[in-house]
């Protein structure tokens, strides 16, 4: 067993374990430790040969991605999965993107990424409302909206361009919920080899904060609302000639330009049965 001490370290514990195949790792935390922990199964953009897998006990603000594979909260029930669950491959995701200080960063996620409102959430939830668990959310997505500005993008979604004269967030899902417990990819899963991709257009406030009860119980793509569009791809280019803030697995990493990008079957991961 292995205490962090700083931010990464969970990913060079993680990749010492990697290389020398250990049968499992287990991350013991939330979304963020499970990130530094995927990070761990990879170099250079590439998976690491190896026949460890990869598991989680869930503890933590948002526990979004365990939601998805339904891993129980409850640590005693977390265990018994780890005992006798079933190893599934898992989708990761791939993101080149811009880091603050202009270099270009490689960083790989597990659950979701996203640019534009949802880099501002994560950015204020990370300074210092997280002690408020999963309201930490909704108290930092209601300071990051009333302050946040639509902005122009482009994206890129397997070859085919969308030009965003005004976007709130482009999402691109592996699995299904983020932001404590938003389902805001209801159709997303691990093992399919494809993103969701979620286009926010040109959305308001008001009808951002009256939709948010649709987004939490994954209704909001049935609404026919036009600022909303889901499509499918592998390959995700996101550019902006704003800034635009991205994070992955609620962690907030850099800025666009970004290109997200599947790796199918990535990472095998001890699921409930």
């Amino acid at each position: 067993m292995a205490f962090t001490t700083r931010p990464l370290e969970a990913t060079e514990i993680t990749q010492r374990n990697v290389l020398a195949s250990r049968p499992v790792v287990v991350a013991v935390g939330g979304d963020g430790t499970l990130n530094e922990v995927v990070n761990g199964f990879f170099r250079n953009g590439a998976p690491l040969p190896t026949s460890t897998k990869l598991a989680m006990v869930p503890l933590g603000t948002g526990g979004d991605f365990r939601r998805t594979l339904r891993i129980p909260i409850e640590p005693r029930n977390a265990i018994e999965v780890l005992r006798n669950g079933l190893v599934r491959r898992l989708d990761a995701g791939c993101v080149t993107f811009t880091t603050p200080d202009g270099a270009t960063g490689v960083r790989h996620f597990i659950n979701i990424a996203d640019a534009g409102l949802g880099g501002e959430v994560v950015t204020r939830v990370g300074n210092g409302t997280k002690r408020f668990g999963s309201y930490a959310y909704t108290i930092g997505g209601l300071g990051a909206l009333i302050g946040f500005k639509n902005k122009p993008m482009t994206v890129d979604v397997d070859g085919q361009t969308h030009q965003l004269p005004k976007a709130q967030q482009v999402v691109i899902a592996n699995c299904q919920f983020f932001g404590g417990g938003m389902q805001m990819a209801p159709s997303a899963s691990p093992t399919d080899g494809v993103f969701d991709v979620i286009l926010i257009k040109n959305a308001g406030k008001l009808e951002t904060m009256r939709g948010m009860n649709d987004i939490r119980s994954g209704r909001h793509l049935e609404q026919n609302n036009p600022k909303m569009e889901l499509m499918y791809g592998k390959r995700v280019s996101v550019t902006s000639p704003e800034k635009v803030r991205i994070d992955v697995d609620g962690e907030a990493v850099g800025f666009l330009p970004a290109l997200f990008e599947i790796q199918p079957g990535a990472i095998e991961f001890i699921t409930p049965r």
